[in-house]
This record gives C-alpha cells, structure tokens and sequence, in this order.
C-alpha cells in the first residue's frame, strides 16, 4: 500500500481564505540533520515538470486506492497552469505545496493545505512517496520537516494546530501518524471524495504547544531506528 492517505495534490482547488491571511515567505530546501541523507523538501517549480510528471503518472495505479477527486467532475489543470495555481496560494497564505527530494530527485510530495489564521490557525497535511522509495521513512520525515516550519519558522504560517486524515485501511499512513506520536481524534463521516464514493477517514492532530523541542527531533529521538538514508 502507498504512503498516502489522500491525494492533496496537482488537481484539486484550495478553500476560500481570510483576506487579511498573511503571504507565505516558500523556504528554497528544508533538510533533514546530517546524518540522516540528502532528503528536505523544496518548492515545485515549473522546471520540474518532466520530473515530477513521470514519478506522478509513474505512480498512478499504485496511488489510485486514495487519490481523491471532483464528484462535480471539474477540469483537470496543466502542470504550468497548476504552478501558477501554487504561487497564487503561497501569495494567499492558503496552502504550500513542496517535492520530497532524495540526492537531487523527487521521490513524493507533501502539501499544507486549508490554512486558516485568526483564531484557528490550522491546516491539513497531505502526501504521497513514490512506490520505488517506500521504506525509507520519508513520509515521517517529511511530515515533521513540514510542521516544524509551519509550527516554528518565521518565514511559515506560525500555525497552531495540524491534521492528517487517513483512510483507514491506509496502514502505512496510519503508521506514519503513529511515529509522530499525533493523537487520534476519531472519525470524520464522508470526509473526501475517493474511489467515486465520500470515505469516511480517522483524523488525527498535532499541536505546536506539544512539540515545544521541534517536531524533527522528537521524532528522531523517539525513532532511533529511523533509516539513515544514504
């Protein structure tokens, strides 16, 4: 089974933000410690697009199980035009979308999406690794990059609160959840829309105010048997 709980990713449209949300400052690469291998996320780019195309499409039918859709049947965008969908979010604050990156190549994805500011300041996760790279722990580790930089960074959302929401029949994802040591909130009914039908999914959070050393490294030291990626 793919690491991926729903796919948060080229072809879906953002929710309505606050006006007054903050634009995003995009970090150029976030990485993991030395000693752990040349994984971060970085940006997507419209230089990506042959890349990021053929491990995407690569990919299909092993991600098909959760990739989610438009029960409406909305057009489908192009790379260029879903790039600059992106920038306009980051511009908004509404969401950032980056490439896992292994020694220069993308090996999955993770987004931040329906950020809300006031007195939420919330957001969801979302991911998928490509079938050829999972094992690695790059979906963890990806997850705690991100909510470090959008618990903690100047440059990030400083939110409060994130989620991850997974089917659950998605073991690898519910593990992923699990190693970061997010709390189960319960089910929410008819969550997304997947496989033609609204899924049910188990939401799990994890607080800024619960992670006060960093995401990253309470994970690494709870985890000492995370792979070191060379």
């Amino acid at each position: 089974m793919p690491v991926l709980h729903s796919l948060l990713d080229a072809f879906t449209h953002p929710r309505t933000t606050d006006p007054a949300s903050p634009s995003l400052t995009m970090p150029r690469r976030l990485s993991v410690p030395v000693g752990y291998g040349d994984f971060g996320l970085r940006p997507v780019e419209l230089d990506d697009a042959d890349e990021w195309n053929a491990v995407r499409w690569g990919n299909k039918e092993w991600l098909a199980p959760w990739e989610s859709g438009d029960p409406l049947g909305g057009s489908p965008l192009t790379f260029n035009e879903w790039v600059a969908s992106l920038r306009r979010n980051e511009t908004a604050g509404s969401s950032a979308v980056f490439v896992m990156e292994f020694q220069t190549a993308i090996v999955g994805q993770i987004s931040l999406g329906a950020i809300c500011y006031g007195a939420m300041r919330t957001a969801t996760v979302g991911y998928w690794v490509d079938k050829d790279h999972v094992g690695h722990g790059f979906a963890p580790l990806a997850v705690a990059l991100l909510a470090d930089w959008a618990f903690f960074d100047p440059s990030g959302p400083r939110l409060h609160r994130i989620e991850i929401d997974v089917l659950p029949s998605n073991q690898r994802s519910l593990r992923v959840a699990q190693k970061l040591g997010m709390n189960q909130e319960g089910i929410k009914r008819g969550y997304m829309f997947i496989g033609g039908q609204w899924r049910d999914h188990l939401s799990f959070s994890l607080l800024a105010n619960e992670c006060q050393e960093g995401v990253l490294k309470e994970f690494l030291e709870k985890n000492r048997d995370t792979p070191r990626i060379t």
